[in-house]
């Protein structure tokens, strides 16, 4: 059987001798310049024919039928094209890979303590999705110093800081330290609140911080607030609170000695005969507006009117509160109006009597300076002392 099936395959002369060449493996010889298409190539990479002839042909126990099945798998080896070395190294790396990959994964997983199969398939749209296997602690794993980790950190931040913004709005920086240095402890909370009025630096009113000038701070500690009955005290504040619009109370404060010498120590009496030309060589001497000289001493000769209708500046100024100072009790800075109605019916009277520089605004920083309305955070230590000191 197996020597009519090595007949059938035909027999051919190659270099004088004859040779078995089977009727599937006639094939004309591809030209050298033309490469083999691939449709041609998969036709010939190995037909059916010569599987069935090799294994006729290891039937075979005679010589010629052995030579004649070596030759049939030369020929099914020759007609494949041959491996190009970018295949077999893409192919190496492929497989190197994949080994190094799954070595990684198995020590991944022992050292992880082995895979996170807790989550269940969740379903999206009514088709079910299949859960994600992980390694148990893969995910928090960052390599340190790296760009994600620092992003990640900076997001976390901000969120903390956007809660803390959210939890202390409209607190005074002062006002939310002592809060919450009283809520971290019940049984410290007398403590810090005996401690809160000798140690008034936490305390005093937000618009006075750290960076604040140490002049600004002790006008506030000793004047600011402060009832005043004394007329040459109310005139020299009225002043200062005119010459202050535009500007800021630490560089008045600066120049008050400034002041105080120009205007002879803001009596009213001898500013009220300032002449002209005394006013021109004050304005000269001492670098002051012409215009805010003007002003003092138009307002030093009202005063004097005042006098002679009320008996003294003072009277007339405190009776528009009833001789008790006001005590609004501000918790927050941004609660203090710059104007108020008192100021502006206050304003109204000043101007109709001649008065310059005596807006309500100009009107209501007065009457904080000298003690018409306690201003003070109700925080402060100082709020305290100005309402037992009235």
């Amino acid at each position: 059987m197996c020597n009519s099936n090595v007949k059938s395959a035909g027999v051919a002369q190659i270099d004088g001798r004859p040779v078995l060449q089977p009727a599937g493996n006639r094939v004309a010889t591809p030209e050298a310049a033309r490469p083999l298409k691939k449709s041609l190539q998969k036709s010939l990479s190995m037909p059916a024919s010569l599987d069935n002839a090799a294994a006729a042909t290891t039937c075979a126990a005679s010589p010629e039928n052995t030579r004649a099945a070596d030759f049939v798998r030369a020929a099914a080896a020759s007609l494949l094209p041959p491996p190009t070395p970018a295949s077999v190294s893409a192919k190496a790396t492929r497989v190197s890979g994949a080994k190094v990959a799954a070595a990684r994964t198995a020590a991944a997983a022992a050292a992880m303590g082995g895979l996170d199969r807790s989550r269940k398939p969740a379903k999206k749209g009514g088709a079910a999705v299949l859960p994600v296997v992980t390694f148990a602690g893969l995910e928090a794993y960052e390599p340190a110093g790296s760009i994600a980790a620092a992003q990640r950190e900076h997001v976390a931040m901000a969120q903390a800081q956007r809660k803390m913004r959210i939890a202390h709005y409209g607190r005074t920086a002062s006002f939310s330290r002592v809060e919450g240095k009283v809520s971290a402890t019940a049984t410290g909370a007398a403590e810090l609140v005996a401690g809160a009025v000798t140690g008034h630096d936490e305390k005093r009113c937000s618009f006075i911080t750290p960076y604040s000038d140490p002049l600004y701070v002790a006008y506030h500690d000793e004047e600011w607030g402060v009832p005043v009955r004394d007329d040459e005290l109310l005139f020299e504040m009225l002043t200062l609170s005119g010459v202050q619009v535009g500007a800021d109370w630490t560089s008045i404060l600066k120049r008050r000695h400034v002041y105080r010498e120009a205007f002879s120590g803001f009596n009213v009496d001898a500013v009220a005969k300032y002449t002209e030309k005394q006013m021109a060589s004050l304005s000269a001497e001492f670098g002051l507006d012409l215009g805010t000289i003007r002003g003092a001493v138009n307002n030093a000769c009202r005063i004097s009117e005042v006098r002679r209708d009320f008996g003294s500046f003072s009277k007339y100024v405190w009776a528009f509160v009833n001789n008790k100072p006001l005590s609004p009790s501000y918790k927050y800075s941004r609660k203090i109006p710059v104007k108020t109605s008192k100021s502006e019916s206050i304003s109204k009277d000043m101007v109709r009597r001649g008065f310059r520089f005596v807006g309500p605004t100009v009107i209501h920083s007065f009457m904080q300076a000298v003690g018409l309305t306690n201003d003070h955070l109700v925080s402060c230590p100082r709020h305290r002392v100005c309402s037992s000191s009235a």
